[in-house]
């Protein structure tokens, strides 16, 4: 498990959930299994953990443990795969979604700049767009706001129009293709932040994350029951703001609407003030965990005579 993904703020997230020994929670992440094994850990012999993974590899990690489902599915479609299965109400949620280090360790989906594989970056590789369709079939002004909006690069049309020039030579089919591309707007100085950022806005367009985070979300104000928490690990400014916006306001655009009296309509009660950072020793232990930011909210009791959800 640990060689596949090394589980971030393990401890910290599952403490959050509050896990009663008879509960039934959800794991839209599941990944090398080191959060569901954890919360397994804190489940009694009746309780129920779902476990959502799109990409197949995660199947392998799969524990042998009756109390434990898996759900091969994106977690964009939570609430009918749970209602598949007889659930309509669980007590706690947990989103880590972070990209596995087993993405980033194989070459061959393409997830990182570092070495040469093909430009891929699906999570589900039975279908859909891939990194390379993008970048060499988007027009100049689509890569534009594909680095804008989801790697917030400083001047996204330059790495934009070196990529358009590039694949009218030749079409870009490799990490290595894109690094090159892209090397003359690549700052000497901080040039790894930089594809970072760009590796990101394409990984995240290919697999429309930030939708599939908003639809999450709002499903997850459905499944929980009054009292049950949500928890989400984020990593980069994107996402966790749309957490904090969602936890805070219970809408994706994070406006707080308030009754006839004024009074503020919030269906989360927002029990991190602040994000939850990991520690010192868990960054030099894992240095993929320095940019996570963990949030909890627990949600409100219903008030009397509001509408079912």
């Amino acid at each position: 498990m640990s060689a596949y993904h090394t589980p971030v703020l393990l401890e910290e997230s599952v403490a959050l959930m509050q896990i009663a020994p008879s509960d039934c929670c959800v794991d839209l992440t599941f990944g090398g299994g080191g959060h569901s094994r954890r919360i397994l850990e804190s489940l009694g012999p009746e309780g129920r953990l779902y476990a959502f993974d799109q990409d197949a590899d995660a199947r392998a990690n799969v524990p042998d443990d009756a109390r434990f489902h898996f759900v091969a599915s994106n977690f964009r479609f939570m609430r009918g795969a749970l209602r598949l299965r007889g659930v309509t109400q669980v007590d706690a949620v947990l989103a880590d979604l972070g990209v596995s280090s087993h993405h980033f360790d194989e070459a061959g989906r393409g997830f990182s700049f570092r070495g040469c594989g093909p430009l891929d970056m699906r999570m589900n590789r039975r279908g859909g767009l891939t990194a390379a369709d993008i970048v060499n079939g988007a027009s100049a002004g689509e890569l534009t706001r594909i680095l804008r909006d989801w790697g917030e690069l400083e001047q996204p049309h330059r790495a934009a129009g070196c990529i358009v020039r590039a694949r009218a030579l030749r079409p870009l089919a490799t990490t290595a293709d894109l690094v090159e591309a892209v090397r003359p707007v690549t700052p000497k100085s901080d040039g790894a932040k930089y594809l970072t950022r760009l590796f990101q806005a394409l990984r995240i367009e290919v697999n429309g994350e930030m939708e599939a985070l908003g639809m999450a979300l709002e499903q997850s104000l459905r499944v929980l029951r009054p009292g049950g928490r949500l928890v989400v690990i984020s990593y980069h400014s994107l996402e966790d703001r749309l957490v904090k916006n969602f936890m805070r306001s219970g809408n994706l655009s994070g406006r707080v609407e308030k009754d006839f009296y004024g009074r503020p309509c919030t269906p989360f009660e927002p029990v991190t003030r602040k994000a939850v950072l990991p520690s010192g020793e868990e960054v030099a232990r894992n240095p993929r965990s320095r940019s996570a930011r963990l949030r909890c909210a627990v949600k409100r009791a219903e008030e009397p005579g509001a509408a079912s959800r």
